[in-house]
């Protein structure tokens, strides 16, 4: 399991989530690794970044379940920074989302800039079934990017939608054929990469701080109410369902 760094060209970088036994979930090892990425991509000569998942049933299922989950106020750091979220990026992003992206694979996508999805892929913040609060971004950018019912939709039923719907949202461009997702990707980011770098970033940098400012001024809130459910009644029963692969059981 690893965050993958290749080059397409000289100013195209790809990035590939790839853990794929477990659905190209996160550890906290990878996730670290991604927050070091970005720092590195940030000063390079690369103009456009890339973001995929290895294989093609996922894009990434967020963070791995299976390990840690305590949550220090560095911890939390080191993952606002892996999924971009309170940061305003200089570098636009393309998501080439390959399969099912849910829980914090979502909301390592809501910090990407322009987005395809292959047909088979799946989009969803499954989080409140688990009682987990989904602190990674998505309470705070979701409703910008789809509008306030369909973000509520998906944040409080739970609930996994299609690429087709997904595209009719607008949480992604379009929907293109797995076959040809990282060649639209590729020429997507080598249209971006051939306008003027200076100027495409100075565009990139207004978009993301006004982005970036609005999630800030909430985020003491967000990792208030993280810890409050992390600690509360229900947190212990949520994560043991899902690991033993059941429905809990909040009665």
């Amino acid at each position: 399991m690893e965050i993958r760094l290749t080059e397409h060209g000289a100013h195209i970088a790809i990035i590939t989530i790839d853990n794929q036994p477990r659905r190209n979930a996160m550890t906290r090892e990878m996730i670290g690794d991604l927050a070091r990425l970005w720092d590195r991509l940030e000063t390079s000569p690369h103009r456009c970044i890339i973001l995929t998942g290895a294989g093609d049933r996922a894009f990434s299922s967020g963070a791995d379940l299976g390990g840690d989950l305590s949550a220090s106020p560095e911890l939390a750091r080191t993952i606002n920074r892996g999924l971009l979220k309170t940061y305003p990026y200089p570098k636009p992003i393309i998501a080439a989302v390959n399969g099912d992206c849910v829980a914090g694979g979502l909301e390592l996508m809501l910090s990407t800039d322009i987005r395809a999805a292959s047909p088979n892929a799946r989009f969803g913040l499954p989080e409140v079934k688990w009682s987990i609060y989904p602190f990674g971004g998505s309470t705070t950018k979701l409703v910008q990017q789809v509008g306030y019912v369909h973000a509520m939709d998906m944040l409080l039923s739970a609930e996994l939608i299609p690429a087709e719907k997904a595209a009719a949202l607008g949480l992604v461009n379009r929907v293109v054929a797995a076959s040809e997702l990282m060649d639209w990707a590729i020429a997507k980011a080598e249209t971006i990469a051939a306008n003027s770098p200076s100027a495409v970033q100075a565009v990139k940098r207004q978009v993301s701080a006004t982005i970036a400012d609005h999630v800030m001024s909430r985020e003491a809130m967000d990792q208030e109410l993280g810890d409050s459910v992390r600690g509360g009644p229900h947190f212990v029963e949520g994560v043991k369902a899902f690991l033993e692969k059941r429905q809990p059981d909040y009665e």
